[in-house]
């Protein structure tokens, strides 16, 4: 099969179109004839050789792929070959071929394109557990996302406003911001012409925001933790300015402040499995009804992930970036 492989770290230039050998699936898992696959932050950190794959994961990049089911391991059920599929994958998403997890896999939405399911898995399964399963966010509460014109921040605005939540975000021109005000974002904030803080105090008044999805860090964190409400939630999931901090407690004492965090590539299949179920239960009825759907910016053939790359380095990008296996 044709693949794309890391020849050695750096940028953009050191993905390579390969052979590689069709990968064997195991008792439970399924083979995947990749038709689309999405590029993710985490490709990038591990093309410059700082994140490297789990044990047992392959070394090819690619954390999300959709296409055809092609194999089906010997303890597989309720999955048939030839269904049309997405699956959240350990590695191996851009190549024609990939093996998932049967716990990992959901069905391709009715009428939705092989490109655009592709953006589902990284990003829902993202986007679920950590704003509903660790933030708890709710109905009436409101949400602040910094990168909103983002794929995590294009799929946030949205499911949080499909459960009734106030949605506040940060972008960094006007073209992004009025994207995230047609998701339904209810206040855009251009960080690069506003202080985000004093812009939100300003509308919202003091300590009024009950939960935060940061992929920035280092100096947003502190801005952050002012912000939140008592008993507010603050969930870390990147951190594109540093991962180094310094703040003061005493308003996260003060105000019973939860500071939270995840990665999900080396969680268990059962974990993921778990919030498959989630999103096949509540997500996958937003998404007929219209109220929710990846967000595609380009589409690039995968033979050309290392512009795909380079576009994602710019963040000039507004929602997913794919490539057509």
């Amino acid at each position: 099969m044709k693949a794309i492989e890391i020849i050695e770290p750096g940028g953009p230039d050191v993905l390579r179109l390969c052979e590689r050998g069709k990968p064997v699936p195991k008792g439970d898992e399924i083979l995947i004839e990749v038709k689309a696959a999405g590029v993710n932050r985490p490709d990038v950190v591990q093309r410059k050789g700082l994140y490297p794959p789990p044990p047992g994961a392959s070394d090819i990049p690619g954390l999300e792929v959709a296409g055809i089911v092609a194999e089906i391991g010997s303890d597989v059920s309720g999955i048939k070959i030839g269904d049309s599929v997405c699956a959240l994958v350990p590695g191996g998403g851009y190549a024609e071929y990939c093996t998932a997890n049967e716990k990992c896999v959901l069905p391709v939405p009715g009428g939705m394109s092989m490109e655009m399911a592709a953006g589902i898995p990284e990003t829902y399964f993202t986007v679920w557990s950590n704003l509903f399963d660790r933030a708890g966010l709710e109905n009436g509460e409101t949400l602040l996302v910094h990168g909103g014109s983002s794929g995590i921040g294009a799929t946030a605005i949205q499911l949080a406003k499909a459960i009734g939540a106030k949605v506040i975000t940060t972008v960094g021109n006007e073209e992004k911001r009025r994207f995230c005000e047609e998701l339904g974002a209810d206040i855009v904030i251009n960080y690069r012409i506003q202080d985000f803080v004093e812009e939100i105090k300003a509308v919202e008044g003091e300590a009024s925001v009950n939960v935060v999805l940061d992929m920035v860090g280092c100096a947003y964190i502190p801005k952050n933790i002012d912000l939140l409400a008592p008993d507010g939630r603050h969930v870390s999931i990147a951190f594109l300015s540093g991962p180094q901090v310094e703040f003061n407690m005493l308003p996260v004492m003060l105000k019973r402040l939860t500071l939270t965090g995840s990665t999900l590539r080396a969680r268990d299949n059962t974990f993921k499995g778990a919030i498959a179920d989630k999103l096949q239960k509540h997500v996958l009825p937003m998404m007929k009804e219209g109220k929710s759907q990846p967000i595609i910016h380009s589409v690039f053939p995968l033979a050309e992930a290392n512009k795909a790359h380079a576009l994602m380095e710019t963040s000039n990008h507004m929602g997913k970036i794919i490539l057509s296996v």
